[in-house]
């Protein structure tokens, strides 16, 4: 598994949000968080991806494709969870 696909979506927004340049607190507020929140996300996020600064951060996400990395991998967790409604449970076993 690449460390990629071990981010959450939330890491994966987190992380794009630092290579656009956008400070904690401008990304606590567009995610509804609070700024401790996002710092001890990215502390997550450095551990996961092998980096040390949000700068590294920023160069990981760039060298794999900036916007696009963030929309691959958005797209490939979205795929791999599936997601079953009750009536589409209850027609099956009906």
């Amino acid at each position: 598994m690449s460390p990629c696909e071990q981010l959450s979506l939330r890491e994966v927004r987190v992380a794009t949000m630092v290579w656009e340049g956008k400070t904690n607190p401008q990304i606590a507020a567009d995610l509804g968080s609070t700024e401790q929140v996002i710092k001890n996300q990215l502390r997550g996020i450095f551990d996961k991806l092998g980096v040390w600064s949000r700068l590294e951060l920023a160069l990981y996400v760039a060298s794999h494709g900036g916007a696009r990395w963030a929309e691959s991998t958005s797209v490939e967790a979205a795929s791999a969870q599936t997601i079953v409604s009750p009536a589409a449970v209850a027609a099956r076993t009906a």
